[in-house]
């Protein structure tokens, strides 16, 4: 149902198609961020800028304002959200808060894929701060989890209508870390793709920046209970193997992997641009309830793919993760064989 939405965010990775979507939809958009990062949104998109980290920059942003639905694709701490409901409280209909599969990766005693049921129970030691892809990913699901804490408190407390969608790696034509570039780039150059050898025991699952837009205008409509977490996910897991090799596919062309030990491609800086999909902190969550409540259908690898490395083929080399190290990936490989 047509409305009037408010994307906090939207100019980034799956942002555009969001307010593409919502436009179609017959919606009045209003995007709030910093206006830092270029856009080529809409005319009729209508624009306010400010700080979410700044309380009285959102409330005069946000002042005298109700919107039917909010989707706020930029939210990242408790501290935030807290400011966002006591803003928003009695102005909005639906509140959609993009959330992680991170927020599982940090508790201890649950095993992938996820369910909604495995949020609830006790998070493992911070680790130090010396361990830095540890100790950053630690506090992102953190501080995320922290967030969808101050929403479910303001839900108990006053009715707040929100909604999270916990979501794994987004694969979108706009992905900003160009992760699938890295790959198509380095299958196009024929020499093999150097990835950790504990690749095997890291499922791939991730969700199509499509799906995401289906189920952010889903939950933002008044038939989704408030109050309510999903996870967002493509269907198939794969393993890397099992994902370079339908991208080749569409390419045309061959693929190669080395696999080498985790800790040689972390000490010698390749990780993870030398494969970006080789991350110990890649979630993979169950998206059953979600199709239950939210009526999804997930869209097909096989169908998504073809876009999304036309889109990959379009990133020129200079902005390909570790194009500047390629030789030294292709030596160490050569070194191997």
């Amino acid at each position: 149902m047509a409305g009037t939405t408010l994307v906090i965010g939207g100019t980034r990775n799956v942002g555009p198609d969001l307010v593409a979507a919502l436009l179609a939809r017959g919606d009045r958009v209003t995007v709030l961020n910093r206006g830092v990062t270029l856009s080529d949104l809409p005319p009729e998109v209508e624009r306010l800028y400010a700080d979410r980290s700044d309380v009285r920059a959102i409330a005069a942003a946000l002042a005298g304002r109700a919107f039917d639905a909010v989707i706020d694709t930029t939210l990242y701490t408790g501290d935030d959200a807290a400011t966002l409901t006591r803003t928003l409280r009695g102005h909005v209909g639906r509140y959609v808060f993009w959330s992680t599969g991170q927020v599982y990766l940090v508790r201890t005693g649950v095993r992938a894929p996820f369910a909604e049921s495995d949020y609830p129970g006790p998070i493992m030691p911070e680790p130090p701060a010396t361990a830095t892809a540890d100790h950053d990913n630690w506090i992102y699901g953190v501080d995320k989890r922290a967030a969808e804490d101050a929403l479910r408190t303001a839900f108990d407390r006053d009715a707040f209508p929100y909604v999270s969608l916990r979501m794994p790696m987004i694969n979108s034509a706009r992905d900003p870390y160009r992760r699938l570039a890295a790959y198509v780039h380095r299958i196009l150059d024929g020499h093999p793709i150097l990835v950790p050898d504990d690749q095997d025991r890291l499922p791939l699952r991730h969700v199509f920046g499509g799906d995401v837009v289906t189920a952010s205008l889903r939950a933002s409509e008044s038939g989704t209970p408030a109050g309510t977490c999903l996870n967002i996910s493509q269907d198939e897991t794969l393993t890397l193997e099992g994902m370079l090799r339908r991208t080749a596919d569409v390419l045309g062309r061959p693929f190669r992997t080395i696999a080498l030990p985790r800790d040689v491609l972390v000490e010698k800086g390749l990780l993870p641009n030398c494969s970006p999909w080789s991350g110990l902190w890649m979630s993979a969550v169950d998206n059953a309830r979600s199709k239950d409540i939210l009526g999804m259908r997930y869209t097909p690898v096989a169908a998504c793919l073809p876009a999304l490395v036309a889109a990959a083929l379009r990133v020129p080399l200079t902005l390909v993760p570790g194009n500047d190290r390629r030789r030294e990936e292709i030596a160490l490989a050569d070194a191997q064989e």
